[in-house]
C-alpha cells in the first residue's frame, strides 16, 4: 500500500519542486509523509467544500493546486487558513498541493489549458529551462487556432471553459496566435506581445493591465482564475490513479469558484 511520502515522490516528478518560484508553498503542508493512503480527492483549492467531500470519501489525502498554507500563521480556528489546517489533521486528512511547479511544468496546467482550447503547435514563451529529460520548461504557452473573429473565440473559450462570463478587451478583432497563463498571469502582457501573439487568456486582470493590451493591440480575455486552472485537476488525479491503480483517486464535484456574477 503506498504511503504519503510516495503519492508527493510521483507528483513532483510530475512538476518538480525546483520549477516553482521563490515565495511558493509546494509539496507537503501538512500530514505524516508514512500514512497509508487508499483514497485521494483532488480539487483545486484545500477550501472548506473539498475538505468536507475529502472526509466524506474517506480520503486520507487531499491534492490541490493551491497552497493551504500561504504565509507564516498560528495555527488556530480564528482565521479560515488555520481551521482548515487543523480540519485536516483532526481528521487525518494530508494535504500535498503543487502550485507555481505545476503552472511551468511539461503537462502541467498552462499546456493543459492550450490543449483545452484547441491550441496547435505549442510552446513555451521564454522557457525558465529544461527539465531532467532536457524538455524546456516555463510559465506562459502560445500556439495558433484557425483564423477567427474575436467572437467566435469568446463563445468557444467560455464553451469549454464553463465560464459565467468573460471580460475582455478587443483591439484586434480576428484570433490567430494565442497565448495562456493559467490563473494571475497578465503581467506577461509585455511577453506575449513580443512573442507575436494577438490574443491572451489568463485572469485576474486588473484595470490598468486591460488598458495597457489595448494600447498594445492584444485581445485580452480574462477567463477567470478558477476556471483557467480547473483542467488540469481532472489531468492530475489521472496521472495519479494510472500510477497508483490500488488506491481509489476522486476528482472533486464541490469544489467552484467563490466569484459569481449576477
Amino acid at each position: 500500500m503506498p504511503v504519503v511520502a510516495d503519492i508527493l515522490k510521483f507528483i513532483e516528478t510530475l512538476a518538480p519542486p525546483y520549477m516553482k518560484e521563490d515565495w511558493d508553498h509546494v509539496g507537503l503542508n501538512c500530514g505524516h509523509p508514512d500514512a497509508p493512503v487508499t483514497k485521494i480527492l483532488v480539487a483545486l483549492d484545500p477550501f472548506d467544500e473539498a475538505i468536507g467531500e475529502a472526509e466524506a470519501f474517506g480520503a486520507e489525502l487531499l491534492v490541490t493546486h493551491h497552497a493551504l498554507i500561504w504565509k507564516p500563521d498560528f495555527v488556530t480556528d480564528t482565521t479560515a487558513q488555520g481551521r482548515r489546517t487543523l480540519e485536516l489533521i483532526e481528521r487525518h486528512i494530508a494535504h500535498i498541493n503543487a502550485h507555481t511547479n505545476l503552472d511551468c511544468a511539461p503537462g502541467g496546467v498552462n499546456d493543459v489549458l492550450a490543449e483545452t482550447l484547441g491550441l496547435r503547435d505549442v510552446e513555451i514563451i521564454r522557457p525558465a529551462g529544461t527539465d531532467g529529460q532536457g524538455r524546456p520548461y516555463g510559465l506562459l504557452r502560445m500556439g495558433t487556432v484557425a483564423e477567427q473573429p474575436l467572437s467566435d473565440f469568446l463563445a468557444h473559450v467560455k464553451s469549454v471553459l464553463g465560464c459565467p462570463g468573460l471580460r475582455y478587451v478587443n483591439p484586434s478583432k480576428t484570433v490567430r496566435r494565442v497565448a495562456v497563463g493559467g490563473g494571475a498571469c497578465a503581467g506577461g502582457i509585455a511577453e506575449v506581445l513580443g512573442a507575436g501573439c494577438d490574443t491572451f487568456v489568463t485572469a485576474d486582470v486588473r484595470y490598468n493591465q486591460f488598458r495597457d493590451a489595448y494600447d498594445g493591440g492584444l485581445n485580452l480575455i480574462d477567463a477567470g482564475h478558477f476556471h483557467t486552472e480547473r483542467p488540469v485537476c481532472a489531468c492530475l488525479a489521472a496521472k495519479i490513479a494510472e500510477k497508483f491503480p490500488e488506491v481509489q483517486v476522486k476528482l472533486s464535484e464541490n469544489h467552484g469558484d467563490p466569484m459569481k456574477f449576477f
